[in-house]
């Protein structure tokens, strides 16, 4: 249900990334309509911001503009407003903010990663973003490998003192998330920075911008638990995260010759035949599972077909095939693909497989 508050926001979410690092999945689609507990990782990201009261909402898209716009439409199946703003190369993320000048007018706004997960949403960093006005607010969290992130400093009452990105010598241990919130200040500060050596127009420089002139810039600690999904093993700790939380819910069949432990989603049309499912897991619209094991922490695509195999802690996306294949774990199947060998007895394979390819597993 959508929460209604004052001071409304706009939000910018960006989705022009090309997903690099986890390749071969971004050849065939975009990073972020790679479903997660078979929802796609950007549907998170709107319904998060619907949540925070925010309605209208302006998304950043690259070269994979046409997927990622027939995918959204008009945004009203997420109850907000969507207004469509193409970047021509991935310039940095404070260049989505010169860009989005217009559609942003001088309303405050959340910018918002479009492949990033927050366990608990961004509602109450909203709200406190409303409450305190700070000419900034990013939200952050403790990290073990502060030199992979951007870091902040922080003085009293949580006010930042400065922002270093991957730090190579120790100067704090908040890393910044994908949520910021801002005040019409920011335009000034991004017309401000100059490229970094990358050629990128980079928000922590923006932001230090604004520290440097003596604003007040604000950290906010997220609440839970928080994924940035650029990688394959995010991707599956994404997944993981999202699935604990599910319920048990069965529209499609399971017969009486199959067993369920735990929680799972068996969606309309689905069927379980002689199988074995051990939630947390989701099973997508029309797909069959026949004399096979499905562990904890799979997602299964509408339309897939699994038999006679076994799987656990795995994707499989849209109408991918597994046959005769045992112990695959930790995996990525991707659309239409289809995996088959010789079983595989107690043994456990890891698979990153793309869209339409073909793969024979032999024991």
């Amino acid at each position: 249900m959508r929460r209604e508050r004052g001071n409304p926001l706009k939000s910018l979410i960006l989705s022009g990334g090309m997903g690099t690092r986890l390749r071969p999945l971004p050849h065939a689609m975009p990073k972020q309509l790679i479903p997660l507990a078979n929802k796609p990782v950007l549907f998170h990201g709107l319904e998060a911001l619907r949540e925070a009261g925010i309605t209208e909402t302006g998304i950043v898209v690259g070269g994979w503009h046409k997927e990622i716009r027939a995918a959204v439409g008009d945004g009203s199946r997420f109850g907000v407003r969507v207004t469509w703003i193409h970047q021509e190369a991935p310039f940095g993320l404070a260049h989505c903010v010169l860009i989005a000048r217009d559609f942003l007018g001088d309303d405050d706004f959340a910018l918002y990663l479009g492949d990033n997960l927050f366990g608990d949403g961004v509602a109450e960093a909203a709200d406190r973003f409303r409450r305190t006005r700070p000419a900034a607010q990013v939200s952050v969290t403790p990290v073990d490998n502060p030199q992979e992130y951007g870091i902040v400093e922080t003085g009293q009452d949580d006010r930042i003192r400065a922002l270093h990105e991957k730090p190579s010598h120790a100067c704090g241990h908040l890393a910044i998330t994908g949520a910021y919130f801002f005040t019409p200040l920011v335009h000034e500060a991004v017309r401000a920075v100059e490229p970094s050596a990358r050629g990128e127009h980079e928000i922590t420089d923006a932001l230090q911008w604004l520290v440097d002139q003596g604003h007040d810039i604000r950290a906010a600690h997220v609440g839970g638990w928080w994924k940035d999904t650029g990688r394959v093993d995010d991707l599956l700790d994404g997944n993981r995260l999202l699935l604990d939380a599910v319920e048990t819910s069965v529209r499609g069949t399971i017969d009486t010759a199959s067993t369920v432990m735990g929680p799972v989603v068996v969606a309309p049309g689905a069927r379980v035949v002689r199988s074995h499912l051990r939630g947390p897991l989701v099973l997508g619209e029309g797909c069959l599972i026949e004399d096979s094991y499905v562990g904890p922490h799979t997602s299964v695509g509408a339309h897939c077909v699994v038999s006679d195999a076994g799987i656990s802690g795995s994707i499989l996306l849209e109408a991918a095939t597994i046959r005769d294949v045992n112990g695959i774990h930790g995996s990525v199947i991707g659309r239409a693909a289809r995996v088959g060998g010789v079983p595989a007895g107690t043994e456990r394979h890891r698979i990153v497989v793309g869209d339409d390819t073909e793969l024979g597993v032999v024991a």
